[in-house]
């Protein structure tokens, strides 16, 4: 999504400056789409402390953590991770998707994540890095029926004692929210969009479908509509085509729905 005033609809900024002056790391739970790194990121311009961010997958390894050994001019150097850094600035560091991180890489964050808020740079001159006494981790997981996810393991939801559950918002709130990106007038049009992203959410929620819409999806409709493109075809655009990787079925299935409340 681009830069615009996060519309904070359930207080989650409230309980992360909360959790900040408490020194307590915060875990924000929900589906993709749900405005996680925007509300991080408006978190973080508030408090006017500099944000680290690292988006986890399959391929993170410790090193995008903790750093590597680099040869440069003849001489052996050690460029530090996100982590280390921002231990050492008493930085914001932003987790993404934790729970798509593979078991060594957890391992090793929770070194860092205990009480004791140090780790030892074992990969270079086996300092122990002490973190500032500012430094502060949010992390973020999706579902576990988001594709790549694993469960936690229990110690590393022990260091994250604030949990925040971040679900769509409800209708008239993500009608604010997509209204903050447009400057037309398509009030009824989008709130019809906005009753089709949920049915579709619904039906993935109990596995009926096999993909459910998020914010972003409603934000680019009101986009399109903004520019003179008409309903029908934008809901198919935005919301229709994507199921057709699953197969005519699921998508003649998402299309007969655009078709029931869409008349062009």
């Amino acid at each position: 999504m681009e830069e615009t005033q996060y519309l904070d609809w359930n207080n989650s900024i409230q309980i992360l400056n909360k959790a900040y002056d408490a020194g307590l790391f915060v875990l924000i739970i929900g589906p993709k789409g749900t405005g996680k790194t925007s509300l991080v990121r408006e978190f973080a311009k508030n408090k006017n402390v500099n944000l680290e961010s690292m988006n986890f997958s399959l391929r993170t390894r410790e090193s995008h953590l903790i750093g590597t050994k680099t040869l440069k001019d003849g001489n052996v150097s050690f460029d530090e991770g996100l982590l280390i850094k921002s231990m050492r600035n008493g930085d914001i560091l932003y987790l993404d998707e934790i729970n798509s991180a593979e078991a060594d890489v957890l391992l090793r964050l929770d070194e860092a994540l205990d009480d004791r808020r140090q780790i030892v740079l074992k990969e270079s001159t086996g300092e122990v890095i002490k973190a500032n006494d500012n430094w502060f981790v949010v992390s973020t997981i999706n579902p576990l029926t988001h594709s790549g996810t694993k469960e936690l393991p229990p110690q590393i939801l022990s260091r994250f004692p604030v949990r925040i559950r971040l679900e769509y918002p409800p209708e008239d709130i993500e009608l604010q929210i997509v209204k903050k990106y447009i400057s037309g007038d398509h009030e009824s049009t989008i709130i019809q969009a906005i009753k089709l992203a949920n049915i579709l959410r619904q039906a993935a929620a109990v596995e009926e479908l096999f993909y459910s819409p998020s914010l972003r999806e409603t934000i680019a409709f009101a986009k399109l509509l903004d520019k003179g493109m008409m309903p029908k075809e934008v809901a198919n655009i935005v919301f229709g085509n994507v199921y057709t990787q699953w197969g005519d079925i699921e998508y003649q299935k998402v299309s007969d729905i655009i078709t029931s409340m869409f008349e062009n």
